[in-house]
């Protein structure tokens, strides 16, 4: 069974647009998914060119794979996105079509937003890795 998940921002740290700085779980199991990416099930790129369209990819198998495990976004305990770009401006609206997405509330967590120049598959502009604490 999965402790208490407390989310803290210290006073002594800058304030966050969303996150918090440290994730602490007290005790229980834990899933490491692997990077979800914008593959639908017969594993074919969706939303060649469309951020938005991947992201939507990517958070829906990520609900996938979280409810796989019994565990839903409020479970996510780190999370760690990659966005092929050359800017902030896109970072910015990659964070935003992520937190109003259905995996939302994973994003309150500890959180790192990367803007990358490559990912794994051509085409690729998304991906995100998420920890988990599964629920008892």
């Amino acid at each position: 069974m999965t402790g208490p998940i407390t989310r803290i921002n210290p006073l002594q740290l800058h304030a966050t647009p969303g996150y918090h700085h440290i994730t602490v779980v007290e005790t229980g199991r834990t899933a490491y998914l692997a990077g979800q990416v914008p593959l639908d099930p017969a594993g074919e790129l969706v939303g060649p060119g469309d951020l938005d369209t991947q992201i939507d990819q990517v958070a829906a198998n990520a609900l996938a794979a979280l409810n796989a495990v019994g565990a839903g976004p409020e479970h996510v305990v780190r999370t760690v996105i990659y966005v092929v770009c050359d800017g902030e401006p896109v970072l910015g609206a990659a964070w935003r079509r992520l937190n109003a997405s259905v995996i939302g509330p994973a994003f309150t967590t500890a959180s790192t937003l990367l803007g990358v120049t490559q990912l794994g598959f051509s085409g690729q502009l998304v991906e995100v890795d998420l920890t988990a604490a599964l629920p008892g």
